[in-house]
C-alpha cells in the first residue's frame, strides 16, 4: 500500500509540475513585447484584415479565455497552427523529434559506456599519473561551452580536414525510401558524427567521475576486503565486485542526463544546422511562432518530467531499500 501512495504521489507532483510549465509557456511568450503577427502582416493590409488575421489565430481574445482555450486544446492533444509553416504544431513536433531524440542518445550512450569504463579504471589507478593527468582534462572539457567545443570540431574535422559534414542529416538531393532507410544510411550517421561527438565530449564527465567516486567508496568496503583476502585477481575485484556495486547511481543518472542533454541539443542543433526540436525552438522564439515554440517547449518538458520519474522508478526497482524507506 506503501508503494501506491509514493507512486500516487509522485505522479500528483508530476502533474502539478506539467501544469506549472504549460502556465508559464502561455504566459511568457504572450507577455514579451512586440506583435506576434508583425512578421506575416502585409502592410498593405487595412485595418479589418489585420483583425480578421489575429482572430484566425484567437490572438483577439482576452488572456484569461485565450489560456482556457489553450488548455482544452492541450487536453484534446492539439498544440495549435504555426504562425510560420500555416500547419499544425504537432505535425512539426513530429518530423523533429526523432532528430533530436537520436542526437540526444546516441551521444549520451556514447559517454556513458566511456564514461564508466574510464570512471572505473582511474579508481583502480587511484594515484597514478594516469589519474592525475585525466582529471584535469575531463574538468576541462566539462567547462568548455558546447557550442565553442562544437565549432572547434567543425573547424577541424569538416572545414580543414574535410572527413564529415558540416550541417544537417543529409546531402543536398539525396532521397530515402522511409524512416529506417534514413536513419541506417552512411549518409545519416556522417552527419550525426560530429554534434553526437561534441555532446559526447561535453558530457562525458559527469559518469566518469560519478563512477570514479562509487568506485573509490565501494572498494573500501568489507566485502571488497574479503575477495581481496580471498586471493581473487585484481580484474575480478574491481569488474565482479566493486563496479556492479557502484553502477547503480550512474545507471539513474543516465534518465537524468537525458534532460540535461535536452537542453544542450538547442545549442549544438544550431550550430550544427541540425533539423530538431533544439533549433526549430530558436527559429520560433526569434520569429515570435508562439504555438510552435510552446510546442516545442512543453515536448522537451515532458521529455524531462518522464526521464526524472524513470530516474526515480529505476532507482527503487534496483535498490529495494528506496521503495521500503
Amino acid at each position: 500500500m506503501s508503494n501506491f501512495k509514493a507512486v500516487g504521489s509522485r505522479l500528483l507532483q508530476l502533474a502539478l509540475v506539467l501544469w506549472a510549465v504549460v502556465t508559464i509557456l502561455f504566459l511568457m511568450f504572450r507577455l514579451m513585447p512586440g506583435n506576434p503577427m508583425a512578421a506575416y502582416i502585409d502592410p498593405t493590409f487595412t485595418v479589418e484584415q489585420q483583425q480578421q488575421l489575429m482572430a484566425q489565430f484567437g490572438l483577439d481574445k482576452p488572456l484569461w479565455q485565450q489560456y482556457l482555450i489553450y488548455l482544452g486544446n492541450l487536453l484534446q492533444g492539439e498544440l495549435g497552427q504555426s504562425f510560420r509553416y500555416r500547419e499544425p504544431v504537432g505535425d512539426r513536433i513530429w518530423l523533429l523529434l526523432p532528430n533530436t531524440l537520436i542526437l540526444t542518445f546516441s551521444s549520451l550512450i556514447v559517454a556513458y559506456v566511456f564514461g564508466i569504463l574510464a570512471g572505473a579504471y582511474l579508481a583502480w589507478r587511484r594515484g597514478s599519473w594516469v589519474e592525475q593527468t585525466a582529471i584535469p582534462l575531463v574538468l576541462t572539457t566539462r567547462a568548455m561551452p558546447e557550442f565553442w567545443l562544437g565549432m572547434v570540431l567543425l573547424a577541424i574535422f569538416s572545414f580543414s580536414l574535410g572527413w564529415f559534414p558540416a550541417g544537417g542529416t543529409r546531402n543536398p538531393g539525396a532521397e530515402y525510401s522511409g524512416f529506417l532507410d534514413l536513419y541506417t544510411s552512411r549518409d545519416f550517421l556522417a552527419h550525426l558524427a560530429l554534434p553526437a561527438a561534441t555532446l559526447a565530449i561535453y558530457s562525458q564527465g559527469l559518469p566518469l567521475l560519478l563512477m570514479r567516486s562509487n568506485m573509490l567508496d565501494v572498494m573500501k568496503e568489507d566485502f571488497v576486503t574479503m575477495a581481496r583476502i580471498k586471493g581473487l585477481s585484481n580484474w575480478t575485484v574491481v569488474v565482479r565486485h566493486a563496479a556492479r556495486n557502484a553502477l547503480l547511481p550512474v545507471m539513474t543518472s543516465f534518465a537524468i542526463a537525458v534532460g540535461y542533454q535536452l537542453q544542450g541539443n538547442v545549442v549544438v542543433e544550431s550550430v550544427f544546422s541540425w533539423p530538431g526540436l533544439g533549433r526549430e525552438l530558436v527559429n520560433a522564439v526569434a520569429s515570435s511562432d508562439y504555438p510552435l515554440a510552446q510546442g516545442a517547449f512543453l515536448m522537451i518538458a515532458l521529455v524531462v518530467i518522464f526521464m526524472n520519474l524513470l530516474a526515480d522508478m529505476l532507482y527503487a526497482f534496483l535498490d529495494p531499500r528506496i521503495s521500503h524507506a
